[in-house]
């Protein structure tokens, strides 16, 4: 009996001792070793073992937004061994991947952790139950740091939904080559009309048009009209793109095209493979767009490098507003996430931080929505975007920082927009119709529509 007593107890030893190695390491089950005491590495003299990452699911609609997040994601990993993230960063369509993630918040499957929206799309994700997160707790510590009207196009209710990647302030690009044949110095011209003086000049030296409007978008009659502290939607949502100032603006445009200074973009957007390899090839001295266009240049049009300037735009009387701030992404978090503090960290990390704002400006060439990086020396280092442009790129927006009114962004706002690319600005640039008959018309039927 004795005997029998100690063999059990023998197997009993051996029993527990592999049952101790079993839960002492990770054979591909979930669990995991415990950390050593802060401070102390692991026995052996090994580090504790780092955390399995988290796989973040990111949608977006422009490849230089998944360029971003996926470097920004990389530099989370280097100062978080412990909170480890696999981006899935997908580039899909523009209009796709809103309609896809639009149908998969509704069916309450299939949506990501993190999305960019597009500003002029956003008031569609805000009707009855919004199924976005909400980021007050990490938005509200940063008002006093970023431009607050760059988190309020993304809120309802007090409450935030999403953070934009930037200012989106709107210059003028002037191909410089093009100018200097033509005799004109782009400083000179300060004003609208000046745009028609000088304009002419242009056209006729170099036999190319001095600037381009857009035939089907919003880029060239939305930033214009937004200096004359004009909009196409009003504070409360009620039509106003019918605004005497906006039909001011576009008569003149279309002036300019009809007097052949300016010609309607190959294409009909700005945007557009055919644009350009139109202005790559020297097709206009002129357009203006927002700050995040410079990638454009940069990425998409080799040809130019060095031979493009960035200034102001002209205003529409002495002292008016010289910029505007156009277009904007909200990176949002679905109400869909696992990892949602995970999610809410590395969106405060990649939009909200100093060194994210800092990238913002290193990687995509755009105005950082919070102010104090603008005037960091890392802005001033040399990039793509300086060997292309030339090193006054940040003193262009420092000079115009104080000059841009802010844009009303409303549930009416995206049948508005709709109605400006795809009727008004078609209708006008396209087929030469008359500017305020088809504005106060379309005007008319916005406001049947919408009740506005």
């Amino acid at each position: 009996m004795r005997k029998m007593g100690l063999g059990l107890t023998a197997l009993f030893l051996v029993l527990t001792m592999a049952l101790t190695a079993c839960s002492s390491t990770n054979n591909g089950t979930n669990v995991k070793p415990s950390a050593s005491p802060a401070g102390t590495e692991a026995e052996g003299g090994e580090a504790p073992p780092a955390a399995e990452p988290t796989k973040l699911t990111l949608w977006t609609f422009v490849q230089q937004h998944a360029d971003f997040y996926n470097f920004m994601a990389a530099e989370w990993n280097k100062g978080n061994p412990d909170q480890q993230i696999v981006l899935d960063a997908q580039n899909i369509p523009y209009d796709d991947m809103h309609t896809r993630l639009l149908l998969a918040l509704q069916s309450g499957k299939g949506a990501p952790d993190l999305v960019d929206i597009e500003q002029s799309k956003f008031p569609n994700f805000m009707k009855g139950d919004v199924q976005l997160v909400e980021l007050n707790d990490i938005v509200e510590p940063e008002i006093p740091n970023i431009v607050k009207s760059r988190v309020e196009i993304y809120s309802k209710d007090g409450k935030y939904y999403g953070v934009d990647l930037h200012v989106g302030a709107t210059v003028m690009y002037y191909n410089k080559e093009l100018m200097d044949k033509a005799g004109v110095n782009p400083d000179d011209i300060k004003l609208w009309s000046d745009v028609e003086t000088y304009g002419k000049t242009v056209a006729e030296k170099t036999g190319v048009p001095f600037i381009t409007f857009e035939g089907s978008g919003n880029w060239s009659w939305w930033p214009a009209i937004n200096q004359m502290k004009s909009d196409q939607v009003g504070p409360d949502g009620e039509i106003t793109v019918d605004d005497p100032r906006n039909i001011q603006a576009m008569t003149f445009f279309k002036k300019l095209v009809d007097e052949k200074i300016a010609a309607v973009s190959p294409g009909t957007g700005h945007d557009t493979p055919e644009y350009k390899a139109f202005m790559n090839g020297g097709g206009a001295a002129a357009v203006f767009m927002p700050f995040w266009f410079m990638n454009r240049f940069t990425d998409e049009m080799p040809d130019l490098k060095g031979k493009m300037i960035i200034r102001p735009m002209p205003a529409w009387e002495v002292g008016g507003n010289r910029s505007a701030g156009m277009g904007g992404t909200g990176l949002s978090i679905t109400n869909q996430t696992k990892a949602l503090e995970l999610s809410k960290k590395f969106l405060a990390y990649a939009k909200l931080s100093k060194e994210g704002n800092i990238q913002v400006w290193k990687q995509l060439g755009m105005d950082p929505i919070r102010t104090e990086v603008w005037s960091d020396p890392a802005m001033s280092e040399p990039n793509k975007f300086t060997d292309y442009f030339g090193t006054d790129i940040f003193a262009t927006l420092t000079e115009i920082k104080d000059e841009i009114y802010p844009v009303n962004i409303r549930e009416t706002s995206p049948k508005v927009f709709d109605a400006v690319r795809n009727e008004i600005v078609p209708k006008i640039f396209q087929f030469g119709e008359d500017p305020e008959t088809v504005i106060k018309k379309a005007a008319e039927a916005l406001r049947k529509d919408t009740g506005k």
